[in-house]
């Protein structure tokens, strides 16, 4: 069997020092309140004012915890079957309770050795993979 640990040593560190500031998804023109039904009444995030010159552009921010989402508007948005963010939770279980009735399939996968994660999609399309890390 293997070792669930093996795949959560530390990270390797590079001589530029990089972390993730946000990451951004797109969706549909006029998508910002079904983004907001979403992101924010079910996922429970933020909305954050974008700064004046880019709110012209559409979209919205979001953050919460040690997360931030830029959604952009994109008319020529088609979701990928793969891409996603994956997305730390600390009560997996809860979260998935909550997409389900308001109308957001929640498809489990246990292939990640050391994770309990699953994938839901957006109003959009956009999947998003939520996973926390199994118990020592």
């Amino acid at each position: 069997m293997t070792d669930p640990a093996r795949y959560r040593d530390p990270r390797g560190a590079s001589p530029f020092g990089y972390g993730v500031h946000h990451v951004q998804l797109a969706i549909l023109p006029a998508g910002e309140d079904a983004a907001r039904a979403f992101y924010v009444e079910v996922l429970g995030m933020t909305e954050v004012e974008k700064p004046p010159e880019l709110a012209k552009r559409g979209g919205l921010w979001l953050r919460t915890d040690a997360l931030e989402l830029h959604l952009g508007v994109d008319p020529g948005h088609a979701p990928s079957a793969k891409a996603h963010p994956g997305i730390l939770v600390a009560d997996l279980d809860a979260l998935a309770a909550r997409l389900e009735p308001a109308g957001h399939q929640v498809a489990w996968d246990s292939d990640f050795i050391g994770y309990r994660r699953c994938y839901t999609r957006d109003p959009f399309g956009n999947r998003l993979e939520f996973l926390t890390p199994l118990g020592d």
